[in-house]
């Protein structure tokens, strides 16, 4: 078992039963000098950083006290993804339907909409329809360029390479 699987069993007892789950973990610089590890975690409901503060000292100290890396130093941050960072889980699309996405499926396709609904097996996205100018209308009728997609469209989860809240200060 690799450093992340031992600290993904180690942090389970952290969860809460469940309410609290991991984004992901990191641990780099394992070749010598000081071992960064780097925990992401969230629930449904977003988490404070009393929180993570929590995790981070239980979860330093019994690292600490099983000699996790040996002797070799590390620095444990535990924090939350930050609205910046890739949805990766169904949970995290759940929490953020109403809100504007942008998401590249595998074949580079990138659709831009408001997320609508989310189930086990993808999610609804509102696209809305691009505005073009009536001379790139006419091209692309005479060229047969595809028309983009808009309005409801089902994105299965297995065509997402990545998916990222889009902020807007409007």
């Amino acid at each position: 078992m690799d450093d992340k699987a031992k600290i993904t069993e180690l942090l389970q007892p952290y969860l809460n039963d469940g309410q609290l789950y991991i984004i992901d973990v990191q641990v780099v610089g394992r070749q010598g000098g000081r071992i960064k590890v780097t925990i992401l975690v969230d629930s449904d409901t977003g988490i404070q950083i009393d929180e993570c503060a929590d995790i981070s000292r239980r979860l330093g100290l019994e690292m600490d006290e099983s000699n996790f890396f040996g002797e070799s130093p590390f620095i444990l941050e535990v924090s939350s993804p930050g609205v910046d960072y890739p949805l990766t889980l169904p949970r995290q699309y759940v929490r953020n339907i109403g809100r504007s996405l942008s998401v590249t499926l595998l074949d580079g396709t990138i659709y831009k909409g408001q997320l609508e609904s989310v189930d086990e097996n993808g999610i609804m996205l509102l696209i809305e329809p691009e505005k073009k100018s009536k001379s790139k209308k006419k091209k692309e009728a005479d060229l047969s360029i595809k028309v983009p997609v808009s309005g409801p469209t089902v994105v299965p989860f297995e065509q997402i390479k990545t998916a990222n809240v889009e902020i807007s200060f409007k």
